[in-house]
C-alpha cells in the first residue's frame, strides 16, 4: 500500500510546472465514428432535385434538413439545469405495554408451589412487566443546482430501433487549470430541433460530468496519504 501511494505521488511530480495536458482525440469513440463513416452525399453540394427546381435537395441547401441523423454527424447539446428541491420529514412513535400474570388456583398446584417459595412470593402474582419506548425523528433536505452549458456531441452509434447514441467532450484550459465537460446518452432523431440542437431533458440515460484537473483541483483534494488514512482507519 505504501509503495502504491509513493508511485502515485511520483506520477504527480511529473506534472510539476506544467499545464494539464488535453485528452487525446485519437482513439476515442467520437474519432472512430467520424473517420469510419463516409461523408453523406447530401452534405456535398448537389444539382437541382429535378429539372424544374431551382433548389437542390442536399443539406447544403437553404431548405435542406441539417439535423444529425447518422453515425458521424454532429449536434449541439443544450444543458440548462435550474433545479430546486426541498424535503422535510417528521416522524414520531410512542409505545407502552404492561403485563401482569398469575395462577392463584389450579387443582391446588399453586398452593403446593407457594410452600417452597420465599416469604412474600406466590403464584397469585407470578410475574409483572412494564415497558415503554418513545422515538422522534426529524430530517430536511434543501438543494439548489444551476448549470448552463452548450457542447457539441457526435453520433457514435445508430441503434436498430433508430435511436442515436451520442458522446460529447469539451475541454478548456486556462493557465494551469483544465475544465472538462462530458455528456453521453441516447436521443431520438425526431427530438433534434431544426437548429440541430437537443436539450438535456430529451436525452435518455444522460450522463453529464462537469469538472476539471489542475492546480486548483489538486488543492481542493486531500493528499493521498490522508485519503488512505480516511479509508483504512476505523475512527
Amino acid at each position: 500500500m505504501v509503495l502504491l501511494v509513493v508511485l502515485t505521488g511520483c506520477g504527480k511530480l511529473g506534472q510539476v510546472g506544467r499545464a494539464p495536458a488535453f485528452s487525446p482525440l485519437e482513439g476515442s469513440t467520437q474519432f472512430s465514428a467520424m473517420y469510419a463513416s463516409d461523408m453523406p452525399d447530401d452534405v456535398l453540394p448537389s444539382g437541382p432535385s429535378d429539372g424544374s427546381s431551382l433548389w437542390d435537395a442536399g443539406t447544403a441547401s437553404l431548405f435542406g434538413d441539417r439535423r444529425a441523423a447518422q453515425r458521424g454527424d454532429i449536434l449541439t447539446v443544450v444543458i440548462e439545469i435550474d433545479d430546486q428541491a426541498s424535503i422535510r420529514n417528521s416522524s414520531g412513535r410512542s409505545r407502552s405495554g404492561s403485563v401482569n400474570a398469575g395462577m392463584p388456583e389450579f387443582l391446588g398446584i399453586p398452593q403446593r408451589i407457594n410452600e417452597g417459595l420465599p416469604d412474600g412470593a406466590g403464584m397469585a402474582n407470578a410475574f409483572e412487566t412494564n415497558s415503554s419506548s418513545t422515538f422522534q425523528g426529524n430530517g430536511s433536505v434543501a438543494r439548489q443546482e444551476k448549470l448552463t452549458l452548450r457542447v457539441a456531441a457526435t453520433v457514435v452509434e445508430e441503434l436498430p430501433n433508430g435511436v442515436l447514441r451520442i458522446e460529447g467532450q469539451q475541454e478548456v484550459r486556462v493557465n494551469f487549470e483544465l475544465r472538462e465537460l462530458v455528456v453521453t446518452g441516447y436521443v431520438r432523431p425526431i427530438d433534434v430541433s431544426r437548429q440541430n440542437e437537443i436539450t438535456y431533458d430529451k436525452i435518455a440515460g444522460a450522463r453529464i460530468a462537469y469538472g476539471g484537473r489542475g492546480q486548483i483541483t489538486d488543492m481542493q483534494q486531500p493528499t493521498y496519504g490522508q485519503q488512505v488514512a480516511d479509508t483504512v482507519l476505523p475512527f
